[in-house]
């Protein structure tokens, strides 16, 4: 999933991980941690590794559990940077858009977590998390009673048919790919080019619906991960009368416990409460506050400063993707009234420096960058300790099959960067091949990032050129294959913990596509077969295979360099209640607050 950039260089859409990690204590910021600190926050991070349940009819019951303390009524008020890159469902894959998505979006399944940072895939729409048959092959899911949507038409089987269809259309191109992949090949669109809109539809050998409550998925092989797959955001329920094709991304029809109310693209959005949404019908969300006022263009740093003050309506605000902003993060651990506001948690994302191979074709210059870039400076720029640690693989301590010591660049023990490796790389390279173009977001943390890589780079003899795009299209305008940029960060994390959702998803030679998060390009056989021959193994042989494919990566392709995992530290306003980190969403859990006072 990507990471959405306030931390996120864009921030990961949705992360869904399994476990929480709450960092322990409050230390120096310092401009990076290799050491203890960082080891212990990576030993915890390794519980969201852990697998994930599925939860039976009982576990999928609403209403949600009470939330002790919790109150009714209020507004809370939620400050962005950057505006959202989607609202339509099918166009959701990055963090924002995904959180905002829990709030307005149901699916047929979700994920549950406690308290203790377990979590369970409940059904959502569905009555459980899916009826398996045939080996994983077939999966069957029962629509549950009374489900509508906010305009009080009722949710059926078509519905859910409608939705998986409109995933071949291409206006739809900025989404998960898993569900339509696994039922159509890597070619899918063209199984369905018309994305159902012209009557057709995909066989029922493939997607069948015999009943108005009825959903059967056929795949050719075990899919036993389908109930986290169809629990992202990305495959939450379009109702087919209502869908506007590409306008539904600004106007989309709620099916959550809040409705959109207004809607100014990059400004701001309101959300108030969906009177057609059964609190019976989710054992997940909650409804206790009356609204939600987005407020987006507000930086980082502003929004730090205004919920440290706590005054008037920030008592009652929070931050979406956002953090505490790095030079005022001892502002907040130093006062234990604004600290004891604030969640940490470790991210599944790792942030790396990412080669359009198609325009820096030789390798060792993407061996030197690898070597140069300063991974020290982009983590003091992040927020130090809090803001992350450093990534030297493409793997993260939340993902199984994390390697600590896996490190073939030596970015643990030189995290500042190699310049002499880097300048011993460069002999012989042409000064036009020097040349290379950075993309970055334009934020706050976009303009540190852009610093930090072209003054490492120039120390070893590259022309960095920077040029700024806007943040909210950020992916969008780098997941164009004919882009103009050399490199730009990206951030990936587990869809669920497996490494299936990092390697395919990012190296896969099919994704290399207008839309896909193939950013880098890459196109290479061995590592297509490697992920064959890993999606037809058993988990503990998958494992290794996943590692190998890893390792000839990182050492022989070098599509990216990895820069840092990522860490959460948010604030929120003293009058917010409920406030925990969620695993799920790597960030401030959005299901779970309540105002104390409205």
């Amino acid at each position: 999933m990507k990471s959405f950039s306030s931390r996120r260089a864009q921030a990961i859409v949705v992360a869904i991980a399994a476990g929480s990690l709450a960092l322990t204590g409050c230390s120096e910021n310092k401009g990076t941690n290799t050491g203890d600190n960082a080891k212990k926050d990576q030993q915890q991070a390794s519980v969201q590794s852990k697998a994930v349940t599925y939860a039976d009819a009982a576990g999928s019951t609403g209403p949600a559990p009470e939330i002790a303390g919790a109150q009714s009524g209020g507004t809370i008020t939620v400050y962005q940077e950057a505006g959202l890159s989607h609202l339509d469902p099918g166009q959701t894959y990055v963090s924002d858009a995904g959180q905002v998505a829990n709030l307005l979006f149901r699916r047929l399944t979700q994920f549950q977590e406690d308290d203790k940072g377990n979590v369970s895939v409940v059904g959502d729409l569905a009555t459980d998390s899916g009826k398996m048959s045939d080996g994983g092959k077939t999966w069957t899911f029962t629509l549950k009673d009374g489900i509508k949507d906010a305009k009080g038409n009722a949710i059926t089987s078509a519905d859910v048919r409608h939705t998986v269809e409109r995933q071949y259309a291409k206006f739809i191109f900025d989404g998960p790919t898993y569900l339509q992949t696994w039922l159509s090949g890597a070619q899918y669109r063209k199984a369905l080019p018309g994305g159902g809109f012209d009557g057709k539809h995909l066989p029922k050998s493939v997607l069948d619906t015999p009943d108005d409550k009825t959903v059967v998925f056929h795949f050719d092989q075990p899919r036993t991960d389908l109930p986290q797959t169809l629990a992202m955001a990305g495959y939450a329920i379009v109702p087919a009368k209502d869908d506007t094709k590409a306008k539904y991304d600004t106007a989309p029809v709620a099916t959550g416990p809040y409705k959109i109310a207004s809607y100014k693209l990059g400004k701001s959005l309101v959300l108030t409460k969906n009177s057609n949404w059964d609190p019976k019908t989710d054992s997940v969300r909650h409804q206790y506050v009356d609204g939600f006022n987005f407020d987006f263009g507000v930086t980082e740093s502003t929004q730090t400063k205004r919920l440290i003050a706590d005054r008037g309506n920030d008592k009652n605000a929070i931050q979406l993707t956002g953090g505490v902003e790095a030079t005022q993060i001892q502002d907040v651990i130093k006062n234990p009234a604004v600290s004891k506001r604030t969640v940490k948690g470790y991210q599944p994302y790792v942030m790396q420096l990412t080669f359009n191979m198609d325009r820096v074709k030789d390798l060792k210059v993407r061996q030197a960058i690898t070597y140069a870039v300063n991974s020290k400076s982009l983590i003091a720029g992040e927020g130090g300790v809090y803001g992350g640690d450093v990534a030297p693989n493409y793997f993260a301590p939340t993902l199984p099959g994390y390697e600590p010591k896996y490190d073939p660049y030596g970015r643990l023990k030189t995290p500042q960067g190699n310049i002499a490796k880097a300048q011993e790389l460069l002999k012989g390279v042409p000064a036009a091949e020097k040349k290379v173009v950075f993309a970055y977001p334009n934020s706050e943390n976009g303009q540190k990032r852009k610093v930090a890589i072209e003054d490492a780079l120039s120390k070893v003899g590259f022309n960095v050129v920077s040029k700024e795009v806007d943040s909210a299209s950020f992916y969008e305008q780098i997941g164009k294959l004919n882009n103009p940029y050399d490199m730009y960060i990206t951030g990936w994390g587990q869809d669920w913990p497996s490494p299936s959702t990092v390697v395919t998803p990012i190296y896969d030679g099919d994704q290399v596509a207008d839309g896909a998060p193939n950013y880098a390009h890459v196109k290479d056989a061995k590592v297509d077969a490697l992920i064959k021959k890993a999606l037809n193994q058993k988990p503990e042989d998958a494992a290794k295979t996943w590692k190998e494919a890893e390792h000839y990566l990182l050492e022989k392709v070098v599509p990216g360099a990895p820069l840092w995992y990522t860490k959460q530290f948010q604030l929120s306003g003293s009058n917010v209640g409920g406030t925990r980190y969620g695993s799920v969403s790597s960030l401030l859990d959005i299901n779970h607050l309540y105002l104390k006072k409205s």
